[in-house]
C-alpha cells in the first residue's frame, strides 16, 4: 500500500503561483502512474493532470492547460504540481492519486485563490 502526504496549498492572489507536492512512501512509487485531482465545495472531484511512470508523458484538463505543470521525481517518491496564473476557480482542495492499487485518498491541501 502507498501512503500519500499532499502540501504546499494556501492563499494566493489571482495571478499567482504555488507549487504543490505529494510525497509517497510504503510500496513502489516509480512503477505507477501518477494523478492530481481537486475538490471544490460543493463539486465532484475532477481530474487536474496526470503523468505516465517515467515522467516522460503528461495530459492535463482544459482547464489548466498551459498554466499548470505536473513532474515527478520517482528518487524523492514526490510528485508535483507547479501552478501559474491562479484564478478564483482553481480554488478546492487538491488530492493525488495513483495507479494500479489506489486503496485510499490521503488529507488533500487546500488552494485558495483571493483578492
Amino acid at each position: 500500500q502507498v501512503q500519500l502526504v499532499e502540501s504546499g496549498g494556501g492563499l494566493v492572489q489571482p495571478g499567482g503561483s504555488l507549487t504543490l507536492s505529494c510525497r509517497a512512501s510504503g510500496r513502489t512509487f516509480s512503477g505507477r502512474v501518477m494523478r492530481w485531482y481537486r475538490q471544490a465545495p460543493g463539486k465532484e472531484r475532477e481530474l487536474v493532470a496526470g503523468i505516465s511512470s517515467s515522467g516522460g508523458k503528461t495530459n492535463y484538463a482544459n482547464s489548466v492547460k498551459g498554466r499548470f505543470i505536473i513532474s515527478r521525481d520517482n528518487a524523492k517518491n514526490t510528485l508535483y504540481l507547479q501552478m501559474n496564473s491562479l484564478k478564483p476557480e482553481d480554488t478546492a482542495v487538491y488530492y493525488c492519486y495513483y495507479a494500479p492499487g489506489f486503496t485510499s485518498w490521503g488529507q488533500g491541501t487546500q488552494v485558495t485563490v483571493s483578492s
